[in-house]
C-alpha cells in the first residue's frame, strides 16, 4: 500500500483514507451483511402481512370458502392465526388495523349460537397432510399459552379391514388399463356418494360410506351442518374428513372421479354404483322351422324393471317372435343412462344382427284383414360367450 494511504508511525489509517471512507454516503466500502435464515416467526409475519396487503387492496377480508385458490389460502391463514392466542400476541405489533382483536362478547345466548362455527376442516383441506405452506403455523419457537385442543380434525389412519377393499383397488386399476374405465373432471360435492372412486394426487380412493351430519355438526358458510365420509386410500389408510373438505381437495388437486367409458356427463357420473337396469338375453322356443334351425340365436335387450315382468306375453308380442322366451343371462347395469345402453349393445353386435319379418299369427287377425308384418332386429346370430364376454366390459 502507498506511503500516503497508510501511516508508519501508528498502523493506522492514513489522513488520505480516513477522508475517503468517511466520504462513503452510499455505503460503498461497508462490510456486506449477511442474509439471516429465515425463522418460523419471520414466515409467520410474512404471511400475516400478505393477509393485510389483501384486506389493504380489496378493502374486505380474504374468504376461506372462495374459489379462488389464493384468496382462499390467505382467509385459511387468517382463520388459524385468529384460532392461536400465540400466533395474535407474536402478531400483534404488526396488525395496525384490529383484524386480530377479539370479537365483541355476544350479548345473548342466541347471538353466540348464531356465530358459533368452525374452519378447522377447512385448513385440513387446503394444507392437505405436509403441504409446504404448513410450515407458516408452525409457532414452536414462541411461547405457547396452555388452551383447549382445537376441534378434531380428519387425520389418516390404518384401515383395518383395507383386505376387503384392496381387491376393488386392483379391480379399477386394471379397467382404467383396458379403457372399460377413464378418468372424468370431478364436477362438485354433489357428485360425492359412497361407493365412487376417485383420483386425489395420482392415487386412488374410494368412498366407502357418506353419514348424515352429526349432532352438533359444525356448519359450513352456508349454514348447513358438516357431513363427514369414510375414505378409503389406495395405500391402506382411511380417513373420516368431511364431505365439503374432500371436494375442496379434489378441486384444490384436480382430482378426477372414475367413470366408465363413454359415460362422462356429470348427470351420469353423479350417482354412485346405482343400479340402472338389466340387460339381458334371451332364446326363442319357437316352434316355427324356420326360427329353430338358427344356431345361436339370441335376443339382447335392456330394462328397467326386472326381465320377468319385461318377457311377460312373449308368445303375443312380435318383438319376440310371437313365441316364449328361455332367459340365458342377466347383467347388472350401473350409472348409465337408460336411453343409450342398448343403442351401444347393438351398435357392439351389428355384425352378429339378423333381420326378422314376423307375420301375425292368422288367429289374432280380423276377418277380411290383411295380417300385420313387423321388421324385428333385437335378434343376433352370436355364441353366448361372444355375447359374455363384450357385456362384461360394459358392467
Amino acid at each position: 500500500m502507498s506511503d500516503k494511504l497508510h501511516s508508519e508511525e501508528s498502523g493506522g489509517i492514513s489522513p488520505e483514507l480516513a477522508a475517503i471512507l468517511d466520504g462513503d454516503d452510499e455505503g460503498i466500502f461497508d462490510e456486506p451483511v449477511k442474509p439471516r435464515k429465515l425463522t418460523s416467526d419471520d414466515r409467520l409475519e410474512r404471511a400475516f402481512l400478505e393477509i393485510l396487503e389483501f384486506v389493504d387492496t380489496h378493502k374486505r377480508e380474504p374468504d376461506p370458502d372462495t374459489r379462488v385458490i389464493s384468496e382462499r389460502k390467505l382467509g385459511a391463514r387468517l382463520v388459524g392465526i385468529r384460532s392461536s392466542d400465540a400466533k395474535k400476541e407474536a402478531l400483534a405489533h404488526l396488525d395496525d388495523i384490529g383484524l386480530l382483536s377479539d370479537p365483541e362478547p355476544p350479548e345473548s345466548l342466541d347471538e353466540l349460537f348464531d356465530e358459533a362455527d368452525s374452519d378447522d376442516d377447512l385448513m385440513a383441506a387446503i394444507l392437505g397432510d405436509g403441504e409446504e405452506d404448513a410450515d407458516l403455523y408452525d409457532v414452536s419457537a414462541l411461547p405457547r399459552p396452555s388452551r383447549k385442543a382445537a376441534e378434531s380434525v380428519a387425520t389418516r389412519k390404518r384401515a383395518e379391514d383395507f383386505a376387503q377393499f384392496e381387491p376393488l383397488f386392483k379391480q379399477k386399476q386394471e379397467e382404467l388399463k383396458d379403457g372399460i374405465r377413464v378418468l372424468a373432471d370431478f364436477t362438485g360435492e354433489s357428485t360425492i356418494a359412497a361407493g365412487k372412486f376417485y383420483l386425489l394426487k395420482g392415487a386412488l380412493v374410494f368412498v366407502a360410506e357418506v353419514h348424515d351430519p352429526e349432532p352438533n355438526a359444525p356448519l359450513d358458510s352456508k349454514g348447513n351442518p358438516k357431513g363427514r365420509l369414510r375414505a378409503i386410500f389406495e395405500n391402506g389408510t382411511e380417513s373420516a374428513m368431511f364431505i365439503k373438505s374432500f371436494a375442496i381437495r379434489l378441486y384444490e388437486e384436480g382430482g378426477k372421479v372414475l367413470a366408465r367409458a363413454g359415460q362422462i356427463d356429470a348427470s351420469e357420473i353423479g350417482d354412485a354404483d346405482t343400479l340402472t337396469g338389466y340387460l339381458y338375453v334371451l332364446r326363442s322356443l319357437s316352434d316355427d322351422p324356420d326360427i329353430k334351425d338358427i344356431t345361436n340365436l339370441h335376443k339382447i335387450g335392456f330394462t328397467k324393471g326386472t326381465v320377468e315382468e319385461r318377457i311377460r306375453g312373449a308368445e303375443h308380442s312380435p318383438t319376440y317372435l310371437n313365441a316364449p322366451v328361455e332367459v340365458v343371462a342377466t347383467y347388472k347395469l350401473y350409472n348409465v343412462r337408460p336411453s343409450t345402453v342398448e343403442n351401444i349393445i347393438h351398435k357392439a353386435f351389428a355384425p352378429y344382427r339378423l333381420s326378422i319379418t314376423v307375420t301375425q299369427p292368422s288367429h289374432e287377425v280380423e276377418a277380411d284383414a290383411e295380417p300385420k308384418t313387423a321388421q324385428i332386429t333385437e335378434w343376433f346370430v352370436a355364441p353366448l360367450d361372444e355375447i359374455d364376454a363384450t357385456i362384461a366390459k360394459l358392467t
